[in-house]
């Protein structure tokens, strides 16, 4: 690969991607649920553009027996309405997916099916988990064999394996769980019952919710807008939910920490700065509200006299709104995105005039022409697309351009499925925020204050890894990332 190649490829990736969305529904009163779970993907697409899938089964048909369909690209892409019509069930789960480097392939598309002596298994999930490699190396040690690269089939096996010598399937996932380290949200289906299952430090989001006598788990809240049901509760950390139409919904917490340990949860802050749809609630914050409270603390922290604000969409948007309210200085729309532009749209060669951010973003010059412009952007990773866009602004007439930053600099690796790479690639990794501001060529330059992250989501026990060093679990000796992937 060539220089222009690499920076084409660098460009094209300079926004943290989205996790993976999960979806799981059991209809008590038999009606087909398939397409009901399209929806709710439809609603989680932002957490994942790459593939998508849906797992269903019929619980007064014959037993164990599973019909799905997953395939590379967007929900409304992968099915259409004869896909949907094949799926007859009453109980499914279903996955939207964005993978790290080397892993988007149909193979590692979810949800996973898995048939094994006790039955069938089929099982979605979202994170990302650092002792894959061992896990993996154990089941092959035994005899297994793979058909994908993604932690989710590790889990899967331990599962299968677990449930061999348990009563239940929910005490089979208790047993895996006690062997997995790292995030994980999971949705799993069993012939007569729907479990769902966080990690102990509540790093991936999981929530329950009900439309009639249906039950549904999911990822964020407003796949429950999106399909008429009632939020009824987050699924907590550690904690383990069974849904059945002989018990309703039943709850295993061993996993729990106790009271005294609770402060040891970590969820993942960029599901409130970035990754989580603004209409979204998580552990019962707003999404929304957190992106105007880092606005309103970049307002007090960093403040700067400017003619108007404005945000990168679509993230950057509610914390401008945020920093215009602290601040008084009027809130204005700079960008228009084109919204059919999809994570795998054909990026443009080196040799051409098109760059990949102005195909999808553009600047309405009206909006900036000769006046003083904050931009408020929810992250800068490499740097690379910061760049351009404070170029796109003072080509359309800005007189000045500061730079304001929801959240604080990268300054480590995620491995708990967030694609913040390593130091190296870390523009802000060994450099003052001066020289980061002369480098992507704003006037001024502002993050948000790493005592801030605790406030703007009320509290909450939060992971600070990527900014910090310090991880809620000692990272892995060896960086597996992008081989074995969610």
């Amino acid at each position: 690969m060539n220089n222009c190649e690499i920076h084409e490829q660098m460009e094209a990736t300079d926004k943290l991607r989205e996790e993976c969305g999960v979806f799981g529904i059991y209809d008590f009163s038999g009606e087909q649920v398939a397409s009901t779970i399209y929806y709710g993907l439809f609603a989680l697409q932002h957490r994942g553009q790459e593939s998508c899938g849906i797992a269903v089964s019929d619980t007064r048909g014959p037993k164990g027996r599973v019909l799905s369909h997953k395939g590379m690209g967007l929900v409304n892409e992968v099915f259409g309405e004869k896909h949907l019509a094949k799926l007859a069930g009453d109980i499914g789960v279903g996955h939207v997916r964005y993978s790290t480097a080397g892993g988007s392939t149909r193979e590692n598309a979810q949800p996973l099916v898995l048939n094994y002596i006790k039955g069938t298994l089929a099982l979605a999930h979202n994170g990302n988990l650092i002792n894959a490699p061992q896990l993996r190396e154990e089941l092959a040690h035994d005899g297994a064999i793979f058909q994908t690269t993604i932690d989710t089939e590790v889990i899967a096996y331990h599962i299968a394996r677990q449930r061999v010598q348990t009563p239940s399937v929910e005490a089979a996932v208790a047993g895996a769980m006690k062997k997995l380290r790292g995030a994980y949200s999971l949705v799993v289906m069993s012939p007569r019952k729907l479990i769902g299952a966080r990690d102990p430090f509540g790093f991936k989001p999981l929530c329950i919710g009900k439309r009639d006598q249906a039950y549904i788990l999911t990822s964020e809240t407003c796949a429950l807008d999106t399909i008429g049901a009632e939020f009824i509760r987050d699924v907590e950390p550690g904690e383990i939910v069974t849904i059945t139409p002989e018990h309703g919904i039943q709850s295993d917490r061993s996993m729990c920490f106790s009271e005294e340990e609770k402060g040891r949860t970590a969820r993942c802050v960029f599901e409130y700065i970035y990754f989580g749809r603004p209409d979204s609630y998580m552990d019962g914050v707003s999404i929304y509200s957190s992106r105007i409270s880092a606005g309103r603390y970049l307002a007090m922290d960093s403040p700067v006299e400017a003619d108007v604000v404005v945000g990168v969409p679509e993230s950057g948007n509610a914390a401008a709104l945020g920093y215009s309210l602290q601040s008084g200085i009027p809130y204005g729309t700079a960008f228009v995105k084109n919204s059919y532009v999809g994570r795998t749209f054909i990026k443009p060669k080196q040799s051409s005039r098109e760059s990949s951010v102005r195909v999808k973003l553009n600047v309405l010059r009206e909006a900036v022409e000769g006046k003083r412009v904050i931009m408020i952007d929810d992250s800068i990773v490499r740097g690379t697309t910061s760049d351009r866009i404070v170029r796109m602004l003072r080509e359309a007439g800005a007189k000045e351009v500061h730079m304001r930053v929801s959240s604080p600099p990268f300054l480590h690796p995620c491995y708990f499925g967030t694609d913040v790479p390593e130091h190296d690639q870390l523009i802000a990794y060994n450099r003052t925020v001066d020289e980061v501001c002369r480098l992507i060529g704003a006037d001024s330059l502002g993050y948000l204050r790493i005592e801030r992250l605790s406030d703007i989501v009320g509290g909450l026990p939060i992971c600070r890894g990527c900014f910090t060093g310090q991880y809620p679990l000692d990272p892995p000796k060896e960086d597996i990332r992008g081989e074995y992937d969610r």
